[in-house]
């Protein structure tokens, strides 16, 4: 019988590359699932879960901000962190275009462009934390600094508290 061939995601396929260690789970999904849904369904501890969310300054410039599922994003925090003097979310139907991955498979890891990362500090402490892998159905854990590096980003308080 021939062996399966594992398919990879860019965001593995760099992690790869970068020599970073991470496992990757996956699971059965054909549409969109928010966060808290895809910890439940893995059986993940919420707090270890991550989203990525992505921004635009008033310059019209892209930022990537990746935060606790559970956790909201304060844009002011958010906006100081990338030394913009505001920052929104961009539209839902423009995630494709702007990252590349479609929602629910967004990650920081691999979008069309480098964009600066700002990860919640939250994750700084931690031993290891899941986000997506590049694809709906697909979670990466790897070590909070692992991906802080993969992403050439940095750590910030970025959460309402």
């Amino acid at each position: 019988m021939a062996k399966q061939k594992e398919i990879k995601t860019n965001a593995m396929r760099i992690l790869d590359r970068l020599k970073i260690a991470y496992t990757h789970q996956s699971y059965e999904c054909g549409e969109f699932i928010d966060g808290i849904e895809t910890a439940d369904k893995l059986r993940l501890p919420h707090e270890l879960v991550y989203k990525t969310l992505v921004t635009t300054g008033a310059g019209g410039q892209y930022f990537v901000f990746v935060l606790p599922i559970e956790e909201e994003l304060d844009m002011k925090k958010a906006a100081k962190a990338v030394g913009e003097k505001s920052v929104s979310m961009i539209h839902v139907k423009d995630i494709t275009a702007v990252t590349g991955y479609v929602r629910g498979g967004c990650t920081a890891i691999g979008m069309k462009k480098q964009y600066r990362t700002v990860i919640s500090d939250r994750a700084e402490g931690l031993e290891r934390i899941y986000v997506s892998g590049g694809k709906i159905g697909c979670q990466i854990m790897l070590a909070p600094g692992d991906l802080c590096k993969a992403v050439q980003g940095s750590f910030g308080d970025i959460l309402v508290e």
